[in-house]
């Protein structure tokens, strides 16, 4: 029987989050004849570590010294006791894991890079650039992504690699409304709903949403006003929860916190929006795009290449909230255009953006591909 290669991915938990669901998502589609699945986490398990046992064993890392960034010695060590042939990393862990598997004596190392700053920080540049130097494959989730990894961190670019995020059609499909989220959130059946989920971080320009919601508020001219619902949590929260407060808009933004019945959120969403000031490919934009919701998002990173020219008329440019609102209430006003484009949305993620294409990707880099 031929030996299975032997996969070990490492990321900071597996908790909420695009990349999150990725990582688990890969695991749970890899072949199990070919590849032996181990996942490592540096700080704790989380939410995307659910059910995900049967198809992996799963590791959490000793805690490191503040050192480990030069010498990461107990983090080799672990590395090292798994004896995997490939280290795949994610975005936060990529120079002290790489650093670590190099001294563990790993063969094969490849990293995915989910997404990175605009600008980006000099200290992130020069650290990341020193990482790559000793990962045999960069990936990068968007053109987009891989142009920007080119041009200010990878020096050798014949290292990168695209590979676009993919997502599970089946089980993020259109769905009929239950009311159940409108009841709990307090919304009536016909107030329209502009929904997001992600992390509440500076990089995803919520302010910017909430500052356009303002706008749209303040210029709405009849009833029932919409309302802005966000599932996801981050360090932004407080200060996104007295801007709304200062705006006025508090009694109409609901902030939900990390949920797990995103289904239920895509199928009360009169539409899907996105403020980012950065992003790769957004998994979030992915899955209410295959839910059959009509996307309005800021024309950054891989978002116009999820979009496609059918729904480039749904992009707005970022840092500009009177543009965001201004696109939010044209989707609002045009119920049957914005349903044509929730279906458009939704044919373009079945035709380019398949879950398992993007795996069957990443296992061809395992092997050496």
């Amino acid at each position: 029987m031929t030996r299975r290669t032997r996969v070990l991915h490492v990321i900071q938990n597996l908790n909420y989050g695009g990349m999150e669901r990725l990582l688990a998502d890969i695991v749970r589609r890899a072949d199990p004849e070919r590849f032996e699945s181990h996942v490592l986490v540096l700080q704790y398990l989380g939410r995307f570590a659910d059910g995900l046992r049967e198809h992996a064993e799963l590791h959490v890392a000793e805690p490191m010294s503040r050192w480990s960034m030069v010498w990461p010695a107990s983090l080799a060590q672990t590395i090292r006791g798994i004896a995997p042939d490939v280290v795949h990393t994610h975005s936060g862990v990529w120079y002290k894991t790489t650093l670590a598997a190099r001294q563990a004596g790993v063969p094969r190392l490849i990293h995915t890079e989910h997404g990175r700053q605009t600008p980006d920080p000099w200290q992130s540049r020069v650290v990341d650039g020193l990482a790559s130097r000793r990962t045999n494959v960069v990936v990068a989730v968007s053109e987009a992504l891989a142009a920007q990894l080119a041009r200010t961190v990878v020096k050798d670019a014949r290292r990168i690699r695209v590979v676009i995020n993919g997502v599970d059609t089946d089980a993020y499909r259109p769905r009929t409304e239950s009311g159940r989220v409108r009841r709990e959130l307090e919304i009536a059946p016909d107030v329209p709903i502009i929904g997001s989920i992600g992390r509440l971080e500076r990089i995803k320009g919520y302010d910017v949403m909430v500052e356009a919601f303002a706008l749209l508020r303040a210029g709405w001219p009849d009833d029932p006003a919409p309302v802005l619902v966000l599932g996801g949590e981050g360090t932004e929260r407080a200060r996104l929860e007295q801007l709304a407060r200062e705006r006025g808009v508090a009694q109409a933004v609901r902030f939900l916190g990390w949920r797990d019945d995103i289904h239920e959120l895509h199928s009360a969403f009169t539409l899907f929006t996105m403020s980012s000031r950065s992003e790769g490919t957004s998994v979030s934009l992915l899955e209410a795009m295959s839910a059959g919701l009509c996307p309005v998002v800021t024309d950054v990173g891989g978002n116009g290449a999820v979009v496609g020219e059918a729904l480039r008329h749904r992009l707005v440019p970022t840092e500009q909230p009177a543009a965001l609102a201004k696109a939010w209430c044209r989707a609002l006003r045009d119920d049957a255009r914005r349903c044509a484009d929730g279906a458009a949305a939704r044919a373009r993620v079945q035709q380019s953006f398949a879950l398992d294409a993007m795996v069957r990707a990443y296992e061809g880099l395992y092997v050496g591909e």
